[in-house]
């Protein structure tokens, strides 16, 4: 069952021209993972502003709580290429305790823009939950 829904979107060029006057910022937005991911891209700026906005978006699936740190969610990506989160500490906390037990991400550039969906589904209730949802970690 679905349990929360986040959005954002990030204007591309205002993220590069942040993270370009701000030493230290993308260390404080964006894993090592994240980081190196993106280096090998043709548009480095696209791909972070990806993973801002879906940390935003997760964020505001949680509603927020005070003291998530942003390198507790990370945009990863499947064999095939797919996005998804991974998340740790202060992110994970506040995910058990609102009963999340997946995330789906979905992404999407245009137009100087990226735009997250953050779709988060309750914890399966137990061995008879027949929801057919995968393992986690199964991608």
């Amino acid at each position: 069952m679905i349990a929360g829904v986040g959005v954002d979107i990030v204007d591309i060029a205002r993220l590069k021209a942040a993270l370009a006057r701000t030493p230290g910022l993308a260390e404080r937005l964006f894993t090592e993972a994240e980081q190196v991911a993106v280096r090998a891209r043709h548009t480095p700026a696209d791909s972070l502003a990806g993973c801002f906005a879906a940390k935003e978006a997760l964020a505001k699936v949680l509603g927020a709580p005070a003291g998530l740190r942003w390198t507790d969610a990370e945009v990863l990506r499947s064999g095939n290429g797919r996005p998804f989160l991974a998340v740790r500490g202060t992110v994970a906390d506040a995910a058990r305790a609102a009963g999340i037990g997946a995330w789906h991400l979905s992404l999407s550039h245009d137009g100087g823009f990226c735009v997250a969906v953050v779709v988060a589904e309750d914890v399966p209730s137990g061995p008879d939950d027949v929801s057919g949802r995968p393992e986690r970690g199964e991608r």
